[in-house]
């Protein structure tokens, strides 16, 4: 186990502690609304503890937000001529690992892009479920770029190799597998749909 830490972790924990405080929310409100202790919400808030990918399901379905936003992180230094152009240089986006599943993701798109785009990489042997609320609101498209993706979509299961995409339908209970001994790389595609 590293000893190494997250420098994430920080804007993670104002992320989380913005989004309540925005909806005048107590961290028992949040904590029911999400299913996460207030325990667990109350360290992630303070930098103590970096949520895993399943609790920051939770959390984002709470907001009824993209777990990407709830990702979304201060944009890297880029020349003036790049950022006027819209470029994003590798360095300049920060990757998130969940310190459960070892499980990383990149976020590939801008704030102010119309769509979410996201790189994904899920280690040999790795599941990430997240509960239908993280999917309400949203319209999502999966696209396995290297690999083979178990994709459960409620009770349905679909294997899903390199080069497949899989369009999301209604927001259904969903898990991300790797049974492979092989790390599975995606990407994910999102737009918000109607609000309620």
């Amino acid at each position: 186990m590293s000893n190494i830490v997250d420098p994430l972790v920080g804007q993670i924990a104002a992320r989380v502690r913005t989004e309540r405080e925005r909806r005048r929310w107590t961290l028992a409100q949040l904590a029911e609304a999400s299913g996460v202790s207030q325990a667990m919400i109350s360290r992630i808030e303070r930098g103590e503890s970096s949520p895993t990918a399943v609790v920051l399901g939770k959390l984002s379905a709470a907001f009824q937000l993209s777990v990407a936003s709830l990702l979304a992180l201060a944009e890297g230094t880029r020349s003036d001529t790049e950022a006027a152009a819209g470029v994003r240089r590798r360095t300049d986006t920060a990757e998130w690992r969940d310190p459960g599943t070892g499980y990383r993701r990149r976020q590939i798109t801008g704030p102010h892009f119309p769509a979410e785009v996201a790189e994904i990489r899920l280690p040999a042997g790795a599941q990430v479920p997240y509960p239908a609320a993280a999917f309400a609101f949203v319209r999502q498209l999966v696209w396995v770029l290297e690999g083979r993706l178990t994709f459960h979509d409620g009770d349905t299961v679909h294997e899903l190799d390199a080069g497949d995409t899989i369009e999301l339908g209604e927001p259904a209970e969903r898990v991300f597998v790797n049974t492979t001994d092989a790390e599975c790389r995606y990407a994910v595609i999102l737009t918000r749909g109607a609000q309620p």
